[in-house]
Formats: C-alpha cells, structure tokens, sequence
C-alpha cells in the first residue's frame, strides 16, 4: 500500500449526492454547471477539486460531428434519473435507441469551429465555481481534436480568462 492513501474524486448528480461527496471524498466531480450543487457540497466540508466533463466532437464538419455523436454517445442524451438507474449496458443500449441526432447533440459543440460554444461553456463551469474541465472528444478523431486545441481552442479559452 501507498503511505499516503490515494485522493478519491466523488461522482455525483444533485445536492444530496455533493453532500456526501464532501464527507467521504477528496473532491467532486459534478456534472452540470449548477452552482446550488457546489454551494451543497462546499457548506458539506467539501473543498476543491472539483470536476466536470465536457462533451465536444470537433471534426471536419458539423454533420459528420452530429452522426458521430449520436453513434458512439447517445447514452450523454437519455434524461434524468433514468441514466443513474439502468442496471444492466443492454438496458443502456435500449434507452439509447430511444435518442435522436437532435437529442445526441442539442448540448454538445459539433463541428469544425466549436471555439464560441465550448468558451461559453466554460464560463459557465467556471462561475458554477468548478477548477478542473476535462474535454472529452466524442469519436476517434482525438488527432484532429488535439490539432483544433493547439490552433485554436487554447487561445481563444485563454482570451476569455
């Protein structure tokens, strides 16, 4: 074993969830730009990190982008608590055939110039009181994703401070 016991990050949706993230965690990973939940979680004990997962599928362009999403993430679109309580990946892949190519995208940047959308996103992370946004590219295309990040994303996420 370590000498130290490994920081564990907490996963949760809703306030009750960053309650008991901060008694038993080392940090919250959240999931939607709420700051009523970081609030719950800071008045809990909880302090920083605090994650979120970002969504994007940057490619060529937006139709393709589209189709991509909702191939390989639809499940980012089945609503509420239903996501939490499917016990089983077959019950996951049967709710996501109930998914749509509008649904799939409706909050996830598509396409070749993502820059806007993803830096409005971020600022609403960032006033939701998060400090670590992890962007998960959507689809293989990560080359092509890392190539947008270093031409573009970055400076213009570095414009918005």
């Amino acid at each position: 074993l370590p000498d130290t016991d490994p920081p564990i990050v907490i996963s949760g949706f809703g306030q009750t969830a960053a309650e008991l993230a901060a008694r038993v965690g080392d940090g919250y990973w959240g999931h939607a730009p709420d700051r009523e939940v970081i609030d719950a979680y800071q008045r809990a004990g909880g302090s920083p990190p605090l994650f979120a997962q970002l969504n994007v599928c940057w490619a060529p362009d937006v139709e393709s982008a589209r189709r991509t999403v909702l191939e390989i993430w639809p499940n980012g679109a089945i609503p509420g608590q239903l996501a939490q309580d499917l016990p089983t990946w077959t019950h996951f892949e049967q709710a996501a055939q109930l998914v749509d190519e509008d649904r799939a995208t409706k909050s996830v940047p598509c396409g070749p110039d993502i820059a806007g959308p993803v830096v409005e996103t971020v600022r609403e992370y960032r006033k939701a009181g998060y400090d670590h946004l992890y962007f998960h590219q959507i689809g293989p295309d990560q080359d092509g994703f890392f190539r947008y990040w270093q031409s573009e994303l970055r400076a213009a996420l570095d414009d918005a401070g």
